[in-house]
């Protein structure tokens, strides 16, 4: 069962760690789009494999098809040209822009499944900042559910990942947050379905603010009255 959001979620943490789609920026038509031309150009069933691209590097997402004569690496660039020409739907989750505005720049980064150009450009589409620090496809050899490149974002940030929360909206990167030894806050936003979920959810950032203490530790702090 789903636990709610405690009204003080009163543990202080060195950094946050953002993924990007789905969990501070809505990408969802747009890449829908992008990836059904694409598994129609290839003979697959588009509603089958859809919920099958979500979280996941479009390199992996390809790899994992073993289709034959498909060369994953050349068929993900040809996506990602697609996705950085089309971000006509891409929007800023509710309240995802002040929340990381609040936050002081050497204390977040954001981790994703996109490359860096993709990335820059759907933030940018969305209305947010640029993060200072940022872990994109290009930067880990493997993609989540792979903890690595939640690693590296607390590495860049000079923190560990036990003092790292991590915000995240499906299986594989809550798993990715979970196995680097994380916090994992779970951006239910997006979702059309009730998600089960052990960690704590979020379904609009206006619903809480950050607290600096003393010690440049951050704290989450419930808005409800």
């Amino acid at each position: 069962m789903s636990l709610p959001m405690p009204r003080g979620f009163e543990k202080p943490y060195a950094a946050f760690l953002f993924d990007m789609d789905g969990t501070i920026l809505n990408s969802i038509r747009a890449a829908e789009r992008v990836w059904s031309d694409w598994a129609r150009r290839h003979g697959l069933d588009v509603v089958d494999f859809l919920p099958k691209m979500h979280g996941s590097r479009g390199i992996d997402t390809i790899t994992r098809l073993n289709l034959p004569g498909v060369d994953p690496e050349h068929e993900a660039r040809l996506v990602t040209e697609a996705e950085i020409a089309d971000v006509g739907d891409v929007v800023a989750i509710p309240g995802a822009a002040t929340f990381l505005s609040s936050l002081p720049p050497d204390r977040w980064a954001i981790v994703t499944s996109s490359p860096l150009r993709l990335a820059r450009r759907r933030l940018e589409a969305a209305g947010l900042p640029q993060p200072k620090f940022m872990v994109t496809a290009e930067d880990v050899k493997a993609g989540k559910p792979d903890p690595q490149c939640y690693i590296l974002g607390a590495e860049r940030l000079g923190v560990s990942t036990r003092d790292c929360l991590v915000f995240e909206d499906v299986a594989a990167g809550i798993a990715a947050g979970e196995a680097a030894g994380a916090d994992v806050m779970v951006v239910t936003a997006t979702h059309q379905h009730k998600m089960e979920t052990a960690h704590p959810t979020l379904s609009s950032y206006d619903e809480f603010s950050v607290r600096i203490d003393a010690d440049r530790k951050i704290l989450i702090v419930s808005n409800a009255a």
